[in-house]
C-alpha cells in the first residue's frame, strides 16, 4: 500500500472534520461517498465495455483505474472514523485475506 495513503487520508479527514464535524451524519456521508465512488467505477467499466449501445465506448482502462483509486481513497477516509489506527486495521485484513487464499491454494 502506498506509504502516503495514511498521512494524506488523515489530512483529508482533518479537513472534513473541521468543515463538517464528526457526528453520525458525517460518518454516514463518508460511507456513502465510498458507495458513490464505487458507482462511478462501475459506470466507467460500463463505458469501457460499451455495454450501453446508445452511448458506445465512452471510457478507457485508465478511467476505470482512476475511479477505483477514488474508491480506495474514500474507503480509507471513512476508515478513520472507525479506527484510531486505520493502517493497522487494513494490514490485519490484508494478512487475513492472504492467509485464506494461501490455505485454499493447492500444494
Amino acid at each position: 500500500m502506498s506509504a502516503v495513503l495514511w498521512p494524506v487520508t488523515a489530512r483529508i479527514t482533518e479537513v472534513l472534520d473541521i468543515a463538517n464535524g464528526t457526528g453520525e451524519q458525517e460518518t454516514a456521508m463518508r460511507l456513502l461517498k465510498v458507495v458513490e465512488e464505487a458507482g462511478e467505477a462501475s459506470a466507467a467499466y460500463i463505458g469501457l465495455t460499451g455495454q450501453n449501445p446508445r452511448k458506445g465506448i465512452t471510457h478507457t482502462p485508465r478511467d476505470v483505474a482512476d475511479e477505483l483509486c477514488d474508491v480506495i481513497i474514500a474507503a480509507a477516509v471513512a476508515l478513520h472514523a472507525f479506527s484510531a489506527v486505520p493502517s493497522a486495521v487494513l494490514d490485519a485484513k490484508l494478512h487475513a485475506a492472504a492467509g485464506r487464499l494461501q490455505a485454499r491454494t493447492p500444494q
